[in-house]
């Protein structure tokens, strides 16, 4: 009779299946595949070698703290010839003296996370088993049967294996980009992303039931949602917050990256890290899902309602000065960002596979949890309100109709012609490249078509904004040139008479300091034109300086400045509404690199900002950051004041551990300019062999 089977060493082969699998950088500690794809282990027996037909070698797999065969959380399988199609297989490849290399493979629909990896070998009715140690499984967007299979190569690479990107920000007429690290692939994010799994209560609640559905990238793109934002007291990553007083915490604008969020929240023994806004709590998201496996963009809607009461409309109450009489909860924010990640839905009827909006923005609860999605984005363009999950929020931050109510002196409301304003510009980064992709028409159909009437009739959604009409009195503001924070600029009210007739009017024009989500600070700027006569056919601009002296005190972190017209006819007693958010611009951060990028070798970066204000800058801040450049964070205090009109400057080194194009991004911060962002590619030469 043979001797037992002895297994002297073995290796889980990580830094060649890491190559394989696309997962290299996530394999320093530990092995991290993809499902459905397999990989290759290497085993070495002492005394003699594997005997095909005398021994049998057979391999468990589990995860999480309750593995069940019938959940999907634990499979036993011996080695055999030939792969199984329909669950965990061994195959072995080939074999020499004492080592035997064996092909593991697990199915697209095996659950993801983290496995432990245990053989047992026999000979005969004797028989040992040995833990080989521990696996990550994640989902897999290279396979044509997972449920996250993306065609396309370059989108794969931008939505799962881009560590960076672009978030788009500002105003619907002045877009601006901001660069994220989100850096899924560094050290200990993996682990972190892991442990928010652990962490949601449904895993709390029925930790079996919960591990048995993280096949489905839909439940797991839930949790998610949920996880990121703290609203349910579910030890959520991030604490939202809008008020403009964020000094017991980081502003919300200061963030540059996903990495730093998640490994303090980590450090905190995960407590929530103050503080988040829409963008953030998105980009944080789409680190989590790129992690695991899910393709994932962060995109930006502008002008973009909040109705709380889901009739679809707006309402906004203003008086004759054009400030706001009464806060509806309804709201409309200048941007607002969500995730969407690429997925099938068996769950639905054909034809709502691929992007799925998801919303980590604690808004509105659902299923009785802070969370949103994921939706169709398919559906949201049909308006198929009843498809899982929350169809209908979304529909109305893209759909709903503004009107506004002007409330005069004597009480009563008057509804102004205002045209529609929701749901413009829908943006993400493109693929590959630095631009920005306009995808408007994935979530709705051009504006005024019959295809939208068919859309809004089957949403119910009775559309009252009244389209421009071409008789009559039009206004609009415009901007001359760009409104640089720190300077003087003008704003202009061009009014226009489509009539044959003379008409006598009167203008308000008031600008106020104002916030993303809508809330006005102090004026700073006013304009009353009580006798406008115009022509007819005739257009007139009548030109509001705001002065950085009236607005520079007020301005709050998002830099905006809300302008709203209001032009009373007084024939017919009609009130026309136009409002403009104004994006004042930060200065701009310049970035030199000096010498040629190299791998592992030192790189000296220069950066620098000039102070635009009339006042010193004090308390100046940099902050350096880039996934495979910097390997973390570089913090730079400057210990003198910025002089106004002087330039603030400092020299980073850092040894670049990857090769290829990465962003290198910059933070400043100081008492009166936050959140300035810059960042620029750089391209590193991979090290001579």
């Amino acid at each position: 009779v043979a001797e037992n089977l002895v297994l002297e060493t073995w290796d889980l082969q990580s830094e060649r299946n890491g190559r394989e699998h696309r997962t290299a950088a996530m394999c320093g500690q530990q092995l991290v595949v993809r499902r459905g794809q397999p990989f290759t282990i290497t085993l070495r027996f002492s005394g003699r070698a594997y005997e095909d037909g005398v021994d049998k070698l057979a391999f468990n797999v589990e995860t999480g703290p309750c593995p069940i065969e019938t959940s999907g959380t634990r499979s036993h399988f011996a080695m055999t010839d030939f792969p199984e199609e329909s669950g965990w297989s061994a195959v072995m490849q080939e074999q020499d003296e004492e080592s035997l290399s064996v092909s593991l493979c697990s199915p697209t629909s095996a659950r993801v996370g983290r496995y432990s990896l245990t053989l047992e070998a026999s000979t005969g009715y004797q028989g040992s088993s040995y833990l080989l140690g521990d696996f990550v499984l994640l989902f897999n967007p290279w396979h044509p049967e997972d449920t996250v299979f993306l065609r396309d190569e370059d989108e794969r690479r931008e939505y799962v294996l881009s560590q960076q990107g672009l978030i788009y920000q500002g105003t619907r007429d002045y877009i601006t980009s901001s660069p994220w690290n989100f850096g899924q692939f560094e050290d200990g994010i993996l682990s972190i992303c892991l442990k928010l799994l652990d962490t949601n209560p449904k895993f709390l609640r029925d930790q079996n039931k919960d591990c048995s559905r993280r096949n489905d990238p839909a439940y797991i793109g839930r949790v998610v949602s949920a996880m990121v934002n703290c609203n349910d007291e579910d030890r959520g990553v991030l604490a939202g917050r809008w008020d403009n007083h964020y000094e017991d915490g980081m502003s919300p604008m200061a963030w540059i990256g996903s990495v730093d969020i998640l490994k303090r929240w980590n450090n905190l023994g995960c407590q929530p890290v103050k503080y988040g806004q829409c963008w953030v709590f998105a980009a944080v998201a789409c680190t989590v899902m790129r992690c695991l496996g899910v393709p994932s963009r962060v995109v930006t809607n502008y002008n973009s309602a909040h109705d709380t009461n889901g009739n679809l409309v707006i309402d906004r109450y203003l008086n004759e000065t054009g400030e706001e009489e009464r806060r509806s909860r309804d709201m409309i924010w200048n941007f607002h960002c969500w995730v969407e990640s690429w997925m099938a839905r068996p769950d639905l009827a054909p034809g709502y596979d691929g992007w799925q909006a998801l919303d980590p923005t604690p808004q509105e609860k659902s299923e009785g949890v802070f969370c949103c999605g994921p939706a169709p984005v398919r559906a949201i363009k049909e308006g198929d309100l009843r498809l899982k999950y929350d169809v209908p929020f979304i529909f109305a931050e893209v759909n709903a109709d503004v009107v506004y109510w002007v409330v005069q002196r004597d009480g009563s409301q008057k509804k102004s012609i205002h045209s529609s304003v929701v749901g413009k510009n829908i943006s993400t980064k493109s693929v590959g490249r630095d631009s920005r992709e306009d995808i408007t028409h994935t979530y709705k159909y051009p504006e005024g078509s019959e295809k939208e009437r068919e859309v809004f009739a089957k949403a119910e959604h009775e559309t009252s904004s009244l389209r421009e009409e071409d008789e009559g009195l039009h206004l609009k503001i415009k901007l001359s040139e760009g409104a640089n924070n720190g300077c003087d600029f003008d704003v202009f009210a061009v009014v226009s008479n489509n009539t044959n007739q003379e008409r006598g009017c009167r203008l308000m024009l008031c600008a106020r300091t104002a916030s993303a989500t809508g809330a006005v600070g102090p004026q700073c700027g006013i304009k009353d034109l009580l006798n406008l006569s115009l022509e007819p056919y005739a257009e007139r601009s009548i030109p509001l300086r705001i002065l950085y002296e009236k607005y520079g005190e007020s301005l709050t972190q998002d830099n905006l400045i809300k302008v709203v017209a209001l032009l009373t006819e007084y024939q017919t007693g009609d009130i026309i509404v136009a409002v403009r958010d104004v994006y004042v611009k930060n200065p701009e951060i310049k970035i030199r690199i000096l010498g040629e990028p190299m791998q592992n070798r030192k790189l000296v970066a220069e950066v620098s900002l000039v102070n635009p204000l009339a006042v010193p800058l004090h308390n100046c801040v940099f902050v350096v950051e880039g996934a495979g450049l910097t390997g973390g964070q570089r913090i730079k205090e400057l210990e003198e004041p910025v002089e106004p009109q002087e330039e603030a400057r400092f020299r980073v080194d850092f040894v670049p551990p990857q090769a290829g194009m990465h962003k290198l991004m910059v933070d400043f911060e100081c008492d009166k300019l936050m959140g300035v962002k810059g960042y620029r590619n750089v391209i590193i030469a991979p090290q001579p062999k």
